[in-house]
């Protein structure tokens, strides 16, 4: 009897094993399947190297939903419950819980290496003189930081805008603003880092790039930002396992960052702003660089500051993380705010 009793509980328990196989853990992601160098649906990106690296140390298989990143992506997709995870995106993001941080990068500019253009931030005279290039978003105000930039020291007439998405039925369509520099169609590009980075590096002739100055604009328009994974709100179990990964994984990630060329700036900040007071910028209606900014609130002695924007699509909010300080609040990284994020709609979830 004993003998029978044992044999059953050992077919049991390797009853119970095959059945745990079988239902193997996923790791369902979303992750746009032409967005070269971030992600593509030949998982060469770095963020689906990332997810890979991820997945591997939680045991799991990643299971994509491949979804354009456009207006709406995050309602469409992760709240709609086609996926669980999305990287790349502005940790920031208010409608998303975020992770820790994995890099912070920022604008730069791209020349050719034969002009030898060393430039001194937006306020180089040259620029006024040269043809320069800038990632534009299209809707109404809601473009990226540098164009708003140039915008606000006159150069408009000399600056050809290149749509942040491209024209999708190309093959890594946001390159062209990067090549248009290589073939001399422009002088300069204003480009998210991790995209120059990633095409300078495979341009004939050779290009060089270098980060835009000041990386805050005045009060109002930070060029550098932090980059997180974005989970459901109630997923918390979740997000802290991601945050855990990429703790233990911080010199892989590292690693794979530099190896796809990311420009990294210094000083993620692992500070929250959840529970810091509020200050908020006074921007006269009529600022020709942000058009209809509401005027807003008061300013408290060593809070963060922001200035929401609205605009069709929601409102934006600018976060000036680097103008003060926050105190810590349970270990939450600090989130930088970009314009261009919009909190109820967003047009993008990274600076891209």
């Amino acid at each position: 009897m004993g003998h029978r009793r044992g044999a059953l509980i050992i077919i049991t328990g390797l009853l119970m094993s095959l059945s745990s196989l079988g239902q193997a853990r996923e790791l369902r992601v979303c992750a746009d399947p032409n967005n070269l160098p971030f992600s593509n649906q030949a998982r060469a990106g770095f963020e689906n190297k990332l997810i890979d690296l991820v997945a591997r140390d939680l045991n799991a298989t990643v299971v994509y939903e491949w979804w354009a990143q456009r207006r709406g992506n995050v309602r469409e997709t992760l709240k709609a419950g086609r996926c669980e995870v999305i990287p790349g995106i502005a940790s920031n993001l208010e409608m998303l819980a975020t992770t820790r941080p994995y890099y912070r990068s920022s604008y730069v500019f791209v020349t050719r290496a034969d002009r030898k253009l060393t430039l001194e931030g937006f306020d180089d005279e040259r620029l006024k003189s040269l043809r320069l290039g800038v990632q534009m978003i299209g809707d109404d105000f809601s473009n990226t930081p540098p164009a708003h930039s140039l915008a606000r020291r006159g150069m408009v007439q000399n600056v050809r805008g290149f749509m942040v998405y491209g024209d999708y039925a190309t093959d890594s369509p946001s390159r062209t603003i990067v090549d248009a520099v290589a073939k001399g169609e422009i002088d300069v590009a204003v480009v998210w880092g991790p995209l120059a980075g990633y095409y300078a590096r495979k341009a004939q002739p050779a290009l060089a790039i270098q980060p835009v100055a000041p990386l805050i604009d005045g009060p109002m328009l930070p060029m550098t930002f932090d980059i997180s994974m974005g989970v459901r709100k109630e997923d918390r179990a979740l997000r802290r396992e991601l945050d855990d990964v990429l703790e233990r994984r911080r010199d892989e990630v590292r690693a794979l960052l530099e190896e796809y060329g990311v420009p990294l700036r210094a000083g993620v900040n692992h500070r929250s702003v959840a529970s810091c007071p509020v200050c908020r910028l006074v921007i006269p209606t009529g600022t020709p660089s942000i058009p209809r900014a509401v005027l807003s609130s008061r300013r408290k002695s060593g809070s963060p500051c922001w200035l929401l924007i609205p605009t069709k699509v929601g409102i934006s909010v600018l976060f000036c993380h680097a103008v003060m300080s926050c105190h810590p609040d349970e270990g939450r990284d600090l989130k930088s705010r970009d314009p261009d994020f919009h909190r109820d709609d967003p047009e993008r979830i990274s600076p891209r």
